[in-house]
């Protein structure tokens, strides 16, 4: 017998109309394209999507979720059978605009083993010339290395995150505080009303309507509260991995293949521009200070700058916006 993971779509479209699979109002066999169709849908194992998002339905499915996933599975295997020809995965395809002329740095593979890159030229002749990925990876490399701080810069962010900590938890303590007063403040307007409604004051009616509206107000309010906490007890620990992230961001890039290097690119620079071999670009934040950070540091050890890193980046004075200038 032919186990059901062999069948082609094909196949599986013929054995839908042998069993008398077809469209309710015309009668006419369903097509390959139909099987394939409802093969991807979520709808079957309880799911659905409803403007790009995912949603948990509350029908009862007809599958597993682990059975649908096995057959995208295998419907995924056999979609890339089909398409064998694998592309390149060049390290900055979509990170680089040309300085001269703003059109795209991209990638081209040389002698079937080296990388170039190049613009792309679409308005026009462009001057920049070719350069070999190693070296625009130097350059990425040496932009990361900002980044690059020791224990005691460390430490002076660290302290910088608990108190900013610190702060923040007495903001999401105090909304957690009015979310729970008007919790408490709709729990007594129901009691209240029931009463009424049992001296025959209120109809069973009004009754049901008051406090259907109340009972989702207060979901709303535990639902803001559950935010507050999950917000509260993250913000410490993403600022740990962001510390982390940047502190070893060189030694990670070097390390990682193509599609990695490109991801840790996105999340950390923007607006990069390649013009006569130099590459400029923008580190995001919180990454821009850290690497503010680091310089400063970097002087004050060498004497050419007050020591201050921790005061006027990190710790917020009598006016945040400061920064030094020498």
């Amino acid at each position: 017998m032919v186990r059901d993971r062999e069948l082609s779509l094909k196949e599986a479209a013929q054995k839908a109309r042998a069993a008398g699979l077809v469209y309710r109002k015309s009668e006419a066999s369903v097509p390959v394209s139909t099987v394939h169709a409802t093969l991807r849908n979520r709808l079957y194992m309880g799911e659905f999507e409803w403007n790009g998002r995912v949603y948990q339905g509350k029908h009862q499915p007809l599958v597993t979720r682990d059975l649908w996933k096995r057959v995208q599975g295998i419907l995924d295997g056999r979609h890339a059978k089909k398409h064998r020809r694998v592309k390149h995965d060049f390290a900055f395809s979509g990170l680089i605009a040309c300085g001269h002329c703003g059109c795209s740095i991209v990638g081209q593979i040389k002698k079937e083993r080296y990388v170039y890159y190049h613009c792309t030229g679409y308005k026009g002749r462009c001057e920049e010339p070719y350069v070999r990925e190693e070296v625009i990876g130097q350059r990425f490399s040496q932009l990361l290395g900002r980044l690059t701080f020791d224990k005691e810069v460390l430490t002076w962010v660290r302290d910088a995150l608990r108190a900013s900590h610190a702060e923040e938890k007495r903001e999401h303590e105090a909304a957690i505080g009015r979310l729970r007063a008007e919790y408490d403040r709709l729990q007594s307007r129901m009691h209240a009303m029931y009463v009424d409604k049992l001296d025959g004051k209120v109809d069973g009616a009004f009754f049901d309507r008051m406090s259907a509206e109340w009972l989702a107000e207060q979901d709303r309010c535990l639902r803001e509260i559950e935010r507050h906490q999950a917000a509260d007890q993250s913000y410490l620990e993403e600022g740990v991995r962001l510390l982390e992230l940047a502190r070893n961001a060189q030694r990670l890039f070097e390390k990682q293949n193509p599609r990695e290097k490109r991801r840790l690119l996105n999340f950390v620079v923007s607006n990069c521009t390649w013009k006569n071999g130099e590459l400029i670009a923008n580190l995001r934040q919180p990454f821009d200070l850290l690497a503010e950070t680091t310089a400063i540091a970097a002087l004050a050890a060498a004497g050419k700058s007050p020591n201050l890193a921790k005061t006027e980046i990190w710790l917020p004075g009598p006016d945040s916006n400061q920064r030094p200038t020498g």
